[in-house]
């Protein structure tokens, strides 16, 4: 086959590839759709890329993207290059007065901006902002409770500076939606006191999906989705099938409070909510324009 040839073949699959996702353009035409951003597809430059082009082909394809996005391990980083201790507790950060400065400088400060900027650059209209702005995300202070033994004595756990949303004031976002720009949302809470808070991104993106009645909630993490005791990916879940995976030991640890993120935002009127494996390249586009998808759908 000549170089000629080649090419040819290459475009004619492209044009395949563009005609198969018409019918999912269609059908996601004018639709919100909330996507969590964080892990590995944050940190590794291809995927960086490869994420700010999807999200602008997603706009150009009539969606409306909306993203949240995390940044644990660069607050880590910036807190250890800072000298300032950190502990976590239930797989949270415990938020002082000195760790939620870091966290505010590099959630509101460089990451969103740096996410808003890409997209720019790869020819989209991305405005970065933080839950504070206009008092997008009213939170409250978020309390953990341990068992301390066998006794099954409690102790309420002081996390700090962490919350969870309370009420989710839509203006902002649906103003910039309205613009035609693509939000790009730090989780961080203003409550009630006038205090800020860190607010966990899943939790914060399920939150916003369900106040904004999204079509989709896309998760993206560092797993392939839920799996079964074999480690097969489970293409689809409802919350009866979920509750018998926990029951089983088959999902646990950090998946499920994602995976609760996701029931309750279905539940709270998201069409249907996504795992996906952000590791994957154009994994965004994989889920919303293919029939196989690249995750775990949670009905």
């Amino acid at each position: 086959m000549s170089k000629k040839e080649g090419a040819v073949e290459n475009w004619l699959s492209n044009a395949d590839m563009l005609t198969a996702a018409l019918p999912y353009m269609q059908k996601y035409n004018g639709s919100i759709v909330v996507i969590k951003y964080g892990g590995n597809a944050m940190a590794e430059n291809e995927l960086v890329e490869s994420f700010c082009n999807d999200i602008v082909f997603l706009k150009q394809s009539g969606l409306k993207p909306v993203i949240v996005h995390g940044g644990g391990p660069q607050i880590g980083s910036m807190l250890e290059r800072l000298g300032i201790k950190t502990k976590f507790e239930s797989g949270m950060r415990i938020t002082d007065e000195n760790t939620l400065e870091v966290v505010e400088m590099v959630l509101a400060g460089k990451i969103n901006k740096d996410i808003a900027s890409k997209i720019n650059s790869a020819g989209g209209k991305a405005v970065g902002v933080s839950g504070k702005d206009s008092s997008m995300i009213i939170a409250e202070k978020l309390t953990k409770q341990k068992n301390l033994d066998e006794s099954n004595i409690e102790k309420i756990i002081d996390l700090g500076f962490v919350g969870i949303p309370k009420k989710i004031n839509n203006e902002i976002i649906e103003t910039l939606i309205a613009d035609d720009f693509i939000p790009i949302i730090a989780p961080l809470g203003v409550g009630d006191d006038g205090k800020t808070y860190n607010i966990n991104a899943d939790t914060a993106a399920g939150a916003i999906a369900s106040s904004l009645n999204s079509k989709r909630l896309l998760i993206l993490t560092d797993v392939k989705g839920v799996m079964d005791s074999d480690q097969n990916l489970i293409k689809e879940a409802d919350e009866e099938k979920i509750a018998k995976m926990i029951d089983t030991g088959e999902v646990s640890g950090g998946m499920i409070p994602k995976i609760n993120t996701c029931l309750d935002s279905v539940k709270d009127g998201v069409d249907a909510a996504v795992i996906v494996d952000g590791r994957v390249k154009h994994a965004v586009l994989l889920e919303l324009f293919t029939d196989h998808g690249a995750g775990t759908l949670i009905r």
